[in-house]
């Protein structure tokens, strides 16, 4: 067995590997496969080194199996943090908003859990690097406030039932590191910002940016646990908050490209 050490700030990992453990759970029910946690301390982690496998549809499929399986662990509320978590959440779009596990839930509804804890924050650190104007920032308002007044409220897949579903979080393609020895490849995931939310979220993530056998993966997901009539309509809007933070941490095209989605929901 090989190991990646990685480092990085000690409170990033902290937050990182709280997340692992916690998808890792869901393991024991079917859940995806979550990379392995061999040793760690301040600011450092040894995982499991990953060999790369090409991804089959197969594998994409019992991965999409597992994935719902991980969300239909569920989480004790939208928003919350992985269990044993406690303090800020930083991430590299600044402070993540996010409550204890076991704290009281804020919101009734995933709306507003979406429009205050994913989407607003965002806003104003936009518009501050310039990579959203002051009508895109009004656009993007727009839709935080038909979100918070319930107007695009959702059932979660079948397996979530009335749930939070237990998130990745930061589930874009190269977060599934195909891998795999004698031609068994499976997908196996790294680097979450796991939270409570909406199962929808991780898998509009893994559209945005692409990932290997999509629709196998899709297919997959939904043979275990299938999703809410109209799913496909809802992909951008679940996609608005990584593409926010993406404005926020790189600026450029992403600010115009948040805005255009983002007008299909006004």
């Amino acid at each position: 067995m090989t190991t990646f050490h990685k480092t990085d700030d000690p409170t990033v990992l902290r937050f990182e590997t709280a997340g692992l453990r916690w998808l890792a759970d869901a393991q024991d029910d079917g859940g995806a496969p979550v990379v392995e946690i061999l040793a760690e301390g301040e600011g450092w982690v040894d995982l499991v080194r990953l060999p790369h496998a090409s991804a089959t549809a197969e594998a994409a499929a019992a991965f999409g199996r597992g994935l719902a399986r991980t969300h239909a662990a569920g989480a004790p509320s939208l928003g919350c943090t992985p269990p044993g978590w406690s303090g800020e959440v930083v991430r590299s779009s600044g402070p993540m908003p996010l409550h204890g596990h076991d704290a009281a839930p804020v919101f009734e509804t995933w709306g507003e859990f979406y429009a205050e804890y994913q989407l607003r924050p965002y806003i104003p650190r936009a518009l501050g690097n310039g990579s959203v104007d002051d009508d895109g920032a009004r656009v993007l308002e727009r839709v935080a406030d038909r979100l918070a007044a319930g107007d695009f409220d959702h059932d979660q897949p079948a397996l979530v039932g009335e749930r939070a579903a237990r998130l990745h979080g930061d589930l874009w393609g190269g977060n599934v590191v195909w891998t795999g020895g004698g031609g068994a490849a499976r997908g196996v995931l790294i680097d979450p910002a796991a939270h409570g939310g909406h199962a929808e979220t991780d898998l509009a993530a893994l559209d945005l940016f692409g990932v290997d056998r999509l629709p196998d993966i899709l297919a997959g997901y939904e043979e275990v646990s299938p999703l809410a009539a109209g799913w496909q309509e809802r992909v951008g809007l679940h996609q608005l908050t990584m593409l926010v933070m993406h404005a926020v941490i790189f600026g450029g095209s992403y600010g115009p490209q948040t805005v255009r989605v983002a007008q299909r929901y006004t």
